[in-house]
């Protein structure tokens, strides 16, 4: 049974970041973590990778390839800082740090600020993410708050590629500190099943949200990975 609700939720997961790019983490690493903490975060990785490679190779061609480039380039020393403030940093003030900066930026977003995807910009958004992913969990919004002036297919396509090659980061990160082996590499492979079956539903949403919602779709699972990392936060 607990792998059943596992997969329910990992399948709720595929279809929320198959659709607008990302978002896997938001709706499945709290739930896993309560049916078990072992699936967070190896097997969660795991899963979130494979589920970029499907996004990947379904609209590749849409992927900005340069943007990608750029910001795993600050991902690198993004994600070795990370550890550091894993190390270092008490976690509640760290993470209510970033959830309150990705909420200011949607702010802006919807104020004034016009965020494009530039060499400084993907630079320091792969930087950010790669810490705040390692450290907190939540790596996605950084990057697709860049692209939330972009067409639907491009966020996942371009998301998907910096996703699939920086879980190979994360999980060579982990793996050299001990924290990867078999049995969590399994407890992911089960789950695979469940999450093309989220990620094959997702189809007939994205076609909805490329209709003009992407921007929207962005902001508000930016603001929504914010505040459940605040949440969490405080009950650390």
């Amino acid at each position: 049974m607990v792998v059943l609700w596992a997969g329910l939720v990992v399948a709720a997961g595929a279809v929320t970041q198959g659709t607008v790019g990302f978002g896997m983490a938001l709706v499945a690493a709290p739930l896993l973590a309560l049916l078990d903490s072992a699936y967070v975060p190896v097997p969660l990785i795991v899963l979130a990778g494979a589920h970029a490679v499907l996004a990947l190779v379904r609209e590749w061609h849409d992927a900005d390839w340069r943007g990608v480039a750029w910001a795993l380039v600050g991902r690198l020393p993004g994600a070795v800082l990370g550890v550091t403030v894993v190390a270092l940093l008490p976690y509640r003030e760290f993470a209510s740090f970033v959830a309150a900066a990705v909420l200011v930026c949607v702010a802006l977003s919807l104020v004034r600020l016009n965020l494009r995807p530039t060499r400084p910009a993907l630079l320091v958004a792969g930087a950010v993410s790669g810490v705040s992913g390692t450290a907190a969990g939540i790596g996605g919004p950084p990057v697709a708050l860049l692209y939330q002036n972009e067409h639907g297919a491009t966020v996942r396509a371009t998301l998907g590629a910096y996703f699939a090659l920086g879980t190979l980061l994360s999980l060579g990160v982990l793996a050299a500190g001990g924290q990867v082996d078999g049995a969590h590499l399994l407890q992911g492979a089960v789950l695979i099943p469940f999450m093309i079956a989220g990620f094959l539903l997702s189809n007939p949403l994205r076609r909805t949200l490329d209709r003009g919602w992407t921007r929207p779709a962005v902001l508000g699972l930016a603001a929504a990975s914010a505040l459940a990392l605040l949440v969490q936060a405080q009950f650390a």
